[in-house]
């Protein structure tokens, strides 16, 4: 499911976001989106713009990937871990990351926001999975 372009498309959408491209070729995921910064504060928004450009890499092997996102035009970064794990009768998908911003005195701040989002992201990724899981395509 995680390297199916529809369902990180239709993640993608959940999530407000626009010009969506996702490619997979083997196990390798490229999906690049716009999305709207208008819920950060007014201080990181002046560093980030109005929308932010997206492009996230995953690199599949067997249950685990090496994850980056970065954002074009912009001096931060995440690199991540993505695992999946047998939990009881299902899967647990772990995400272990670190957020890099290079701005001068905000970037403490800056780091902060980013790994917000990423979780928020997440979370509306896992509520899709579980309506995609239940046959909803």
């Amino acid at each position: 499911m995680l390297l199916d372009p529809a369902f990180r498309e239709r993640s993608s959408l959940a999530q407000q976001a626009s010009g969506i491209t996702v490619t997979v070729d083997g196990s390798t995921l490229r999906l690049e989106m716009e999305q709207p910064n208008n819920d950060i504060p007014a201080f990181a928004r002046a560093f980030a713009g109005e929308t932010t450009r997206t492009v996230i890499t995953e690199v599949w092997s067997g249950t685990t990937a090496k994850v980056t996102i970065e954002t074009p035009g912009k001096p931060a970064q995440i690199t991540a871990t993505r695992s999946l794990v047998t939990d009881g009768d299902g899967t647990r998908d772990l995400f272990e990351a670190e957020a890099k911003a290079k701005v001068p005195l905000i970037g403490g701040k800056i780091e902060k926001l980013i790994a917000a989002k990423v979780v928020e992201g997440l979370q509306v990724e896992e509520k899709v999975a579980g309506a995609w899981l239940a046959g909803e395509r």
